[in-house]
């Protein structure tokens, strides 16, 4: 499942619904954790504008930590901002093909892709730090939003999972380094060491 979107006259009150939706009371057990990954920089090693999959190195480590997430029941999403697209550096076949490819290297262990292809700086409700596209992964598959994190590498990562009612944690792959003082809730090396302090988690025991 890829999702992608532009922004358009109805996004607003879209956005308003889903989040009316999400927020609705329901039972624990019809609802699932996810694992919210940003992909470059933290899935796979950054590459500016990825568009040829000759270049999708995955992290070290990501397909055992996303094989403990599916076993222990957890969604796998990629949320991800494309805006080479949307600058007309790559087509969207071309997302794509790299999106194949890093599939096919995590072991096809993501359940879902949503993907932003709006530019900076433009009104996007679906854009990171937007939180638009987790609400849209979260009406799509039941994910219970408190119960989930986000996990990437910039500060809008950050700022989107926070917005979206998710834990947050910051990798120092990609740009990590760079963006430290983001105010993620936890900081740690890479994606499968945020993937365990994040299944090993205990809300009752402060951090």
């Amino acid at each position: 499942m890829i999702q992608s979107a532009t922004i358009n006259d109805d996004s607003h009150s879209l956005t308003k619904d889903i989040l009316k939706s999400v927020c609705r009371p329901r039972s624990g057990e019809d609802r699932k954790p996810a694992l919210f990954l940003d992909r470059d920089g933290t899935l796979m090693k950054e590459v500016d504008h990825c568009h040829d999959p000759k270049e999708v190195e995955a992290i070290e480590g990501a397909v055992r930590g996303l094989e403990k997430s599916r076993r222990q029941g957890w969604y796998n999403i990629i949320i991800t901002n494309q805006s080479g697209i949307g600058r007309g550096y790559f087509t969207e076949k071309e997302f794509q093909a790299v999106q194949e490819e890093l599939k096919h290297q995590l072991g096809d262990l993501i359940d879902a892709t949503y993907m932003s292809p709006d530019l900076p700086n433009t009104y996007s409700l679906r854009r990171k730090p937007a939180p638009g596209m987790f609400l849209e992964a979260a009406q799509d598959l039941g994910i219970n939003l408190s119960a989930s994190f986000m996990i990437g590498d910039r500060t809008s990562d950050i700022e989107a999972g926070r917005a979206a009612g998710c834990r947050t944690i910051l990798v120092l792959t990609g740009y990590g380094q760079e963006n430290r003082n983001c105010g993620a809730d936890f900081i740690v090396k890479d994606v499968t060491e945020a993937i365990d302090v994040a299944l090993n988690f205990n809300p009752d025991i402060s951090h």
